[in-house]
């Protein structure tokens, strides 16, 4: 028997067979409890932290933001998302500002991070890092973006499931779908006046207004946006389950050991050569999600599209009845 170890995720060869490690919610790296601790910060360290953090939740434009914001404000690279708050906190402040370029007194300091959305932790170690931190969440339908979020795990060889047994055993799907109560968590730790809830409908539909007002609340001057940029990246439409689930998991894990020695290099390099075409894709495309399945998922969330309505003042009826369209999951 072998073993591949990383700090936090194992992965076991017995024989010829690959064996997958048990992915319950318990185990999800995003709700690690680690008791937050308030780590000595010199000046130095407090001039280059983030003033503001993009913090989802998953599946709401946040790779376009990143591409967009990463022209104008200072974020990290060359991956999109440190995991610090949330997964790699232990690893100190000197680990977590390595991944930021050289600061720029002329530019705000930022982070791009979905996965903080609806982890306590996170959000409780950001408020003592960094207490007068903007913060951004960016709502979508619910039930469109869970579908989308599940789809991602999927094809990244995340989880494992059906699109059933994954919503009763990942419990970020369902967590990260609390938008009116995660708000309001957020609200408390920043104070309402610093926290910014955007929706994903104006990101789509008139992405300039949607960027002049985050320029406005962040702080940095507004910019035209070009053309090319006023499409979403990243769309979840083409993604397909994998070949295997076992090597795609793998390459997960060692993307995962990579990054968490800060060589995200090697990840952005493996991503951007033919390797990704034998870990990423090939397998069978998604399927539309069974009318029950939609029917349950509009019941169950539809309390939370209208305490975020009664929050933010605004008519989201369209997020509370399925389409008369198949959604592809």
């Amino acid at each position: 028997m072998a073993d591949f170890l990383g700090d936090e995720l194992a992965f076991r060869v017995i024989g010829a067979e690959l064996v997958p490690p048990v992915i319950d919610a318990a185990t999800q790296p995003a709700i690690e409890c680690v008791p937050p601790v308030v780590e000595p910060v010199d000046s130095a360290e407090r001039q280059s932290l983030p003033s503001f953090f993009i913090v989802g939740p998953p599946r709401t434009g946040s790779t376009w933001l990143y591409e967009i914001l990463s022209t104008c404000t200072r974020l990290p690279g060359p991956s999109k998302e440190t995991r610090f708050f949330d997964v790699h906190y232990h690893r100190g402040l000197t680990w977590y500002l390595a991944h930021f370029p050289s600061s720029n007194e002329n530019q705000r300091t930022g982070e791009v991070a979905p996965t903080y959305f609806a982890s306590a932790p996170a959000r409780e170690r950001i408020a003592l890092t960094v207490p007068t931190a903007k913060i951004v969440c960016v709502f979508r339908n619910p039930v469109e973006r869970l579908i989308s979020l599940y789809r991602l795990k999927r094809a990244y060889g995340i989880i494992p499931w059906p699109l059933e047994q994954a919503i009763e055993r990942d419990s970020e799907l369902m967590e990260s779908s609390n938008y009116a109560g995660n708000l309001r968590l957020w609200q408390r730790s920043f104070g309402a006046s610093n926290v910014w809830p955007g929706i994903y409908d104006d990101l789509q539909a008139r992405p300039q207004m949607f960027m002049d007002a985050l320029a406005d609340f962040i702080g940095f001057s507004r910019f035209q946006l070009a053309p090319s940029q006023r499409t979403l990246v990243h769309d979840s439409e083409h993604m397909t389950h994998p070949r295997s689930y076992y090597r795609t998991r793998l390459a997960l894990l060692m993307a995962d050991w990579f990054k968490a020695r800060r060589l995200n290099k090697v990840v952005v390099a493996l991503k951007r050569s033919r390797v990704r075409n034998l870990v990423l894709g090939g397998g069978t495309p998604f399927k539309a999600p069974k009318p029950q399945v939609l029917r349950w998922l509009y019941q169950k969330l539809r309390p939370e599209v209208e305490a975020l309505e009664a929050m933010l003042h605004r008519d989201l009826s369209a997020w509370r009845h399925p389409k008369h369209v198949e959604l592809g999951c």
